[in-house]
């Protein structure tokens, strides 16, 4: 007797849980944002190890990022871990709320470290306003928003920004506080006319996993019309991974298949889109390389 709803079940499963498998090496990348702590890289050892197996398939460097002041701390220890990794801190718009005297001292003494090349994740998020009783209120978001924006221009570093479901408001924000010299749109998902105004301003739009989705095509839009110049290329990991392994586990190793996606749109070949994406990221977050 053959069950098959269980064992399509089983398998499902099975993948979600399984690693993509390393693709072919691509090298000259660097991932532009990725969350180590969110999958194992909470020691030196797990660090060394995650950077190993991106170093192994082309992914040089990363910049690992944080969501509240727990992940902040992480993320300074692993760029003091690693010099494979850089650190970039600040409140999710989500955990805007945790904004206090205490977080905001906090915050800039770390923008002081040489390793923190960036303020973020920053932003707002309105997408879970209304799917969760603990995400920060819009009001609340946009005063945390302008001081990230401001301590960005203090400090002369990256304004790296998360947007979700909040286009117009975010870009009127940043136009009405005045936006730092250098501003990274951290996994990019507007539409073509969102690129466009972003372009206009001289933003990086960084691409991740979802760029390769079979139903991502005003996001391939939006690349085609990004010039080469200003785009970077990211996991996001541990989520997002690309096509054809969406919903299973993501990595910073996983960056070369995003990478050859941004390719295809761009009509470049693999190894020249990895140049320009790792150069942009190095000049974006003025990383120091070694």
């Amino acid at each position: 007797m053959r069950h098959s709803g269980l064992v399509s079940s089983s398998s499902k499963k099975n993948r979600r849980s399984t690693p993509p498998p390393d693709p072919t090496p691509l090298p000259g990348l660097i991932d532009a944002h990725t969350h180590l702590a969110a999958y194992g890289g909470r020691t030196p050892e797990a660090v060394h190890a995650i950077l190993d197996h991106a170093e192994a398939v082309g992914v040089s460097h990363v910049v690992t990022v944080a969501d509240d002041m727990v992940d902040a701390r992480w993320a300074l220890k692993a760029a003091h871990w690693d010099s494979r990794a850089f650190a970039a801190v600040g409140l999710h718009p989500t955990h805007a709320a945790d904004l206090d005297d205490a977080s905001r001292a906090e915050i800039e003494a770390m923008v002081a470290d040489e390793r923190v090349v960036a303020i973020g994740e920053t932003g707002l998020d309105y997408y879970w306003t209304t799917r969760s009783d603990d995400c920060a209120a819009p009001s609340v978001q946009r005063d945390a928003f302008a001081w990230h924006i401001d301590l960005a221009k203090r400090s002369g570093k990256t304004l790296m920004i998360h947007n979700r479901e909040a286009d117009r408001d975010l870009l009127d924000v940043l136009a009405a506080e005045g936006s730092p010299d250098t501003v990274v749109m951290h996994c990019f998902s507007g539409d073509r006319a969102i690129a466009a105004e972003c372009v206009d301003r001289n933003y990086y739009l960084s691409f991740s996993g979802t760029v390769t989705f079979a139903n991502s095509d005003e996001l391939r839009a939006a690349a085609d019309i990004t010039p080469t110049r200003l785009m970077l290329v990211e996991t996001d990991a541990p989520f997002l991974t690309p096509h054809p392994y969406r919903g299973q586990p993501n990595q910073s190793y996983c960056l070369p298949y995003t990478a050859r996606g941004l390719a295809a749109v761009k009509g470049l070949e693999d190894e020249e889109i990895a140049t320009i994406l790792g150069a942009n990221a190095a000049r974006a977050y003025s990383l120091s390389l070694r």
